[in-house]
C-alpha cells in the first residue's frame, strides 16, 4: 500500500512542480515578447539600438528600457531568465519517467502497435528526445537556417513526421505526450545550448571592450521565435493525455498534431502583431485557427472507435428513467463484462500487479458502482477504447457493443 501512495503522491508533486515552473517560464516569455513589441523610441537611446515602454501594474508605473547590445556601462546586477525553462523541462522529464516509463505497460506500450519491453520503450523514448533535438539543431545550423520561412515549414513537417513515428511505436497516449515532450525539449535546449551561451559571449565581448559578433543575437532571436510559436501547441499536447478522444486512434495523430500546431502558432502570431501595432491586428488568424481546431475535433471524433452514433450524432433511443444521479442499473451481462475486464484495477483491493489503489478512485465491482460511472465507461471504453489501457484485459469488440447498447438504452 505504501508504494502505491508513493507513486500517486510522487506523480502529483512532480506535476505540481511542472505546472508551477511552466507558468513561470511561459509567463515571463510572453511578457518579454509583449514588451519587445511595445517598445517605442527613446531620446537617449540611439535609433535602432533599443527603445522604451511604460507599463502600469499593481498601483505603480514601470519604465522598461531595452538595449539591443548593451548600455554604456554594464550594470552591477543582471537577472538571467533561464531557470524557469530548465526546471520546467527537468520536472517534465521526471514526470514522464515516473508516469510513462515506470508504468509503461499501462500508459506507453500498446502490444497491438509494437511489442516492447518496459526497458526498450523507455530507451526509445529518451533516445527520441535527444536525437530529435540534434536533428532540429542541425537544421537550424545548416544553410536552411538562413531562410526563416523555409526552416519553419521544414520544422513543422519534421514534428508531424515525428508524431507519426511515435504513433507507430507507442500507444496513442504515449505518441502525443512524446511529441509534446520533443517540442518542449527543443524549447529548453534552445535556451541552454544556444540562447544563454550566445548571451554570455556577447557580455564577455562587451566587458572586454570589443564589438560582439551579431550572429549570436540573430541565432538567439531565431530560436526564441521558434519557442514563441510552438508554446501553445506544446501545452495542448501535454494536456491531451487526460482526454482519450485525442489519442483514441493513432492513425490520425499526425493530422491532429498538424492542425493543433497551425492553430496555436496562428494565435501567437495574432498577439505578436497586435502588441506591436493594434491597427494591424491580423484577425484572419483567429478564423483560420478556429477552423483548424474545428477540423481537429472532427478528425478526432470521426476516428474515435465509438463512431458517430456513440457520440450522439445519430438518432438513438431516449434515455429511460434512471437511478442514482440519473443512472439505471446495468443488466447482468454488462456487469459481468465490466467486472471481468476492469475490476482487476478498479477495485477496493486491485489484483493487477503493482497496483494497490484504484485509478482515480473509480470502483467498478458491482452494478451500482458501474451505473454511477456510466458516463466515464462510455468515454473510456466505448467512444475511445482507451480503457482497459492498451486493452490489457482483452475486452472484445462484441463486449464493447454490449456496453454501447446498454448506454444507449438508458445509462447515458
Amino acid at each position: 500500500m505504501l508504494s502505491a501512495y508513493l507513486m500517486e503522491w510522487g506523480s502529483m508533486m512532480l506535476r505540481w512542480l511542472h505546472v508551477i515552473t511552466a507558468i513561470a517560464w511561459i509567463g515571463s516569455s510572453f511578457f518579454f515578447i509583449h514588451l519587445d513589441a511595445s517598445l517605442r523610441a527613446a531620446p537617449d537611446i540611439p535609433q535602432g539600438t533599443g527603445g522604451r515602454a511604460w507599463q502600469v501594474h499593481g498601483g505603480g508605473f514601470y519604465e522598461m528600457r531595452k538595449y539591443m547590445v548593451a548600455p554604456a556601462v554594464m550594470p552591477a546586477e543582471l537577472t538571467w531568465h533561464k531557470w524557469q525553462s530548465y526546471w520546467t523541462w527537468i520536472s517534465g522529464f521526471f514526470l514522464l519517467v515516473w508516469v510513462y516509463y515506470a508504468q509503461s505497460e499501462l500508459y506507453l506500450i500498446d502490444p497491438a502497435v509494437m511489442q516492447l519491453s518496459p526497458l526498450a520503450a523507455g530507451a526509445i523514448g529518451i533516445a527520441a528526445l535527444a536525437g530529435g533535438w540534434l536533428i532540429y539543431d542541425g537544421l537550424c545550423r545548416s544553410p536552411l537556417g538562413k531562410h526563416d520561412l523555409s526552416l519553419g515549414l521544414i520544422g513543422f513537417a519534421y514534428v508531424v513526421a515525428a508524431s507519426w513515428a511515435f504513433a507507430n511505436v507507442f500507444s496513442g497516449r504515449g505518441a502525443l505526450i512524446h511529441t509534446g515532450a520533443l517540442m518542449a525539449t527543443i524549447m529548453t535546449a534552445n535556451v541552454f545550448f544556444n540562447i544563454m551561451p550566445g548571451q554570455r559571449k556577447v557580455i564577455a565581448a562587451l566587458t572586454a571592450g570589443e564589438m560582439p559578433d551579431p550572429k549570436y543575437g540573430k541565432a538567439a532571436k531565431q530560436r526564441s521565435t521558434h519557442n514563441n510559436y510552438i508554446t501553445l501547441p506544446v501545452l495542448f499536447l501535454m494536456l491531451s493525455n487526460h482526454y482519450p478522444v485525442t489519442y483514441a486512434n493513432a492513425a490520425v495523430i499526425p493530422l491532429l498534431v498538424a492542425l493543433v500546431i497551425v492553430a496555436g502558432a496562428l494565435i501567437r502570431h495574432f498577439f505578436n502583431v497586435r502588441h506591436a501595432d493594434h491597427a494591424k491586428s491580423p484577425w484572419w488568424c483567429w478564423a483560420v485557427a478556429i477552423l483548424a481546431l474545428w477540423l481537429a475535433f472532427w478528425v478526432a471524433m470521426s476516428a474515435s472507435p465509438g463512431g458517430r452514433e456513440r457520440l450522439g450524432l445519430a438518432p438513438r433511443q431516449a434515455a429511460k428513467p434512471m437511478l442514482m444521479a440519473g443512472l439505471s442499473l446495468p443488466p447482468t451481462e454488462v456487469t459481468d463484462i465490466v467486472t471481468g475486464r476492469c475490476a482487476m484495477c478498479h477495485a477496493a483491493e486491485p489484483t493487477w500487479p503493482g497496483l494497490q489503489i484504484a485509478p482515480k478512485g473509480v470502483l467498478l465491482e458491482g452494478a451500482e458502482q458501474i451505473a454511477l460511472h456510466a458516463r466515464a465507461i462510455r468515454t473510456q471504453a466505448v467512444m475511445t477504447h482507451a480503457m482497459p489501457p492498451n486493452n490489457l484485459s482483452g475486452m472484445t469488440s462484441d463486449e464493447r457493443r454490449v456496453l454501447a447498447r446498454w448506454l444507449a438504452g438508458g445509462a447515458s
